[in-house]
């Protein structure tokens, strides 16, 4: 299996064990997180040729994975 960058766990070291909290005990962020992890995914299928897709449409999903990036990132402040 190949290594995914850009998990939560690597953008938010620090905030390991809060991301693992918040998983567990508030349903928004769990959504925001499963959305983040499965953007992510796709994100590296795309830049890995395995799904290949336009410059656009790669660049469209990038910019979906920054929004959710800081909706996160404002839950850990």
């Amino acid at each position: 299996m190949t290594h995914t960058p850009h998990e939560l766990a690597e953008e938010f070291p620090e905030h390991k064990q809060k991301i693992h909290d918040l998983k567990s005990s508030d349903a928004h962020f769990a959504r925001l997180a499963d959305e983040y992890h499965k953007l992510n995914r796709e994100i590296h299928r795309m830049e890995t040729r395995v799904e290949p897709v336009t410059d656009e449409t790669e660049e469209r999903k990038r910019l979906q994975r920054v929004h959710l990036k800081d909706q996160i990132a404002a839950y850990l402040k």
